[in-house]
């Protein structure tokens, strides 16, 4: 019993040294996670591959060391030559770095994610909704799998049998749990108070939106995403795209639709009030909306309606609104300056300007880093 004890414990560590390890890996270079569309292509439900170089323990191997550099007559800075397949552009039979495989769940990346831009955990507002049954690990049974031993209770239990039987012996004990000694950890369900929330993207589709620009907004989507729920239990998604008309669609049809018409930003955040009215109160909701666009509104008057839709509709209903102005050649950027002017310090509105995807990790920052 003590042997495996301490096999388990050393598994464990190991476990949690590699664990700590390639988190190092993906803090360091977390841009590039957080830039590049491959891991989120290999995303699961709950899971995401992440792509790390091959971590190779050090360890003394025996045996003669091969003649090479460090042995022998030669003088001081002699070149040694270049072992087998180090010639440039040659083929060589040295093998490359190996790239593996790690799952993480999505919460440890938000967690990652977290740590490095500081955010802050969010306090819901509104009342708590009791949502389906949780499980705790809160209770101890006869019958288990031998992964879910209990090794403490296992022990406590196998003291009672003996010493109820008489064959304890105080001077010289002797433990040896049996079969029917034998105890595991099971859960059992909870009820657990929670608050919902409901998180709204918004995206301008017209022609001046190309490919790079929908991709930078998947992106941001992602992370913002999987920030948000790993804060709420409950939430639910919402997509809306618009040109000169808006209308709600699915995720897949948001990241994929391309429109070629004008651009006409009131009727999103109209659609977006309707909705929320209709479907979320502020008093059960936490609301975040975020609204995507190269800045290009049909005119001045509809930036106006714009404005007078958020202050009066949008805003007393949200905890935040977040406008991402991605950078387009098309795009004059002009509803950003609009909307700065407008809002003026309402904590509330909170405004990013992403030139391309050296900026997804600011604008994740500027958003949840504050007022939410």
């Amino acid at each position: 019993m003590t042997s495996g004890t301490q096999t388990l414990g050393r598994i464990e560590r190991d476990r949690s040294r590699f664990a700590e390890i390639v988190r190092g890996h993906i803090k360091q270079d977390l841009k590039r996670y957080v830039t590049g569309s491959e891991m989120i292509g290999r995303k699961g439900r709950h899971m995401v591959s992440v792509p790390v170089p091959r971590i190779e323990l050090p360890r003394f191997r025996f045996g003669e060391n091969g003649d090479g550099q460090g042995r022998g007559d030669g003088e001081g800075g002699e070149d040694g030559g270049a072992g087998e397949g180090a010639s440039a552009g040659a083929a060589g039979n040295d093998p490359g770095q190996h790239i593996l495989e790690v799952e993480l769940t999505l919460e440890e990346m938000a967690r990652i994610l977290g740590e490095e831009l500081e955010l802050p955990n969010v306090e819901p507002r509104g009342h708590a909704r009791v949502t389906a049954p949780d499980e705790r690990w809160a209770t101890v049974r006869s019958r288990g799998p031998r992964s879910l031993r209990h090794l403490r209770r296992s022990l406590k239990q196998s003291i009672k049998r003996q010493i109820s039987s008489g064959d304890y012996d105080a001077q010289a004990p002797r433990v040896v749990p049996i079969a029917d000694d034998m105890r595991f950890r099971a859960s059992k369900p909870i009820a657990r108070p929670d608050h919902a929330a409901m998180i709204l993207y918004m995206m301008d589709v017209s022609g001046s939106m190309g490919r790079e620009q929908k991709e930078i907004v998947r992106l941001l989507s992602f992370w913002i995403d999987t920030w948000l729920r790993s804060q709420y239990q409950s939430i639910e998604t919402h997509y809306v795209v618009h040109d000169a008309a808006a209308k709600e669609v699915e995720q897949d049809t948001f990241y994929r639709l391309r429109e070629s018409g004008g651009t006409k930003i009131s009727s999103a955040y109209s659609l977006a009030a309707d909705m929320i009215e209709a479907k979320f109160p502020v008093t059960e909701w936490n609301t975040y909306l975020f609204h995507f666009s190269d800045g290009d509104n049909w005119s001045g008057r509809d930036t106006e309606k714009c404005v007078s839709l958020l202050t009066e509709r949008l805003l007393p209903q949200v905890n935040l609104f977040c406008y991402g102005q991605v950078k387009s050649a098309y795009g004059s950027g002009q509803f950003k300056k609009d909307l700065d002017n407008a809002t003026g310090e309402d904590a509330r509105v909170i405004s990013s300007e992403i030139l391309d995807r050296e900026g997804i990790l600011p604008a994740i920052k500027q958003f949840l880093g504050k007022g939410v």
